[in-house]
């Protein structure tokens, strides 16, 4: 009995690790190459395994596309958090969770939210609903913070400020609106939060903003 208990754990785990594998493998290459372009062909050639491998762990496509958006949007949810957690200044802050997250969504070279919204529009809808909450949460005390800090003016409307920088960050990787060969994801990013801050700031704050974006260029 005891060798058919460990035996079955072992299965388990075994079935957990395969699954990891092929949802950080997929997530990978869908960051690289597009959700499009990746088949499940290309997935399983890049481990090493059979296709009917992986559909063994995902009924089709659509499913793996699902549990890799997810994965990493929790993913990158936690990370966001252990930055707030580190009580930095509200405009540094902003710009730390910037660079975090475009550092582990690969730049954004294949514009994943512009082709999820594409070509998966029921996933990127859900994905949109948890942005949403997790952005405006994250922002209104960013913008909570800077008030207490005198970094921000303290007539701004931080549920209005909230809002309107969930809906720019959204509208900035519409590609009909910024085709991204005239504007790379991460010169507009830059801007973008460049120009948020700059209509929030107050004196003090837009000399931290100034020595941020300086030494960003050098």
């Amino acid at each position: 009995m005891e060798t058919l208990q460990v035996s079955k754990v072992s299965c388990t785990i075994f079935a957990t690790v395969m699954k990891e594998k092929i949802r950080d493998t997929a997530s990978k290459l869908f960051l690289e190459h597009g959700f499009k372009s990746i088949t499940m062909d290309d997935i399983a050639n890049e481990i090493g395994m059979s296709k009917k491998t992986i559909y063994s762990e995902y009924s089709n496509k659509t499913a793996l596309v699902e549990d890799c958006v997810m994965n990493k949007f929790c993913h990158l949810s936690d990370g966001i958090d252990v930055i707030i957690a580190m009580n930095k200044n509200a405009i540094e802050e902003l710009y730390e969770i910037k660079k975090y997250v475009m550092s582990h969504l690969n730049n954004e070279k294949s514009s994943p939210q512009y082709q999820l919204m594409k070509y998966y529009p029921k996933i990127h809808k859900n994905l949109k609903d948890q942005q949403f909450n997790k952005m405006h949460g994250c922002v209104l005390l960013n913008v909570q913070q800077g008030l207490e800090q005198g970094l921000f003016r303290d007539n701004i409307d931080p549920e209005f400020v909230a809002r309107i920088y969930f809906t720019g960050m959204s509208s900035i990787k519409d590609q009909n609106v910024f085709p991204i060969n005239r504007f790379p994801i991460a010169h507009l990013m830059d801007s973008f939060l460049e120009y948020h801050l700059r209509g929030i700031v107050t004196p003090k704050g837009k000399a931290i903003l100034n020595n941020i974006i300086n030494s960003n260029q050098e």
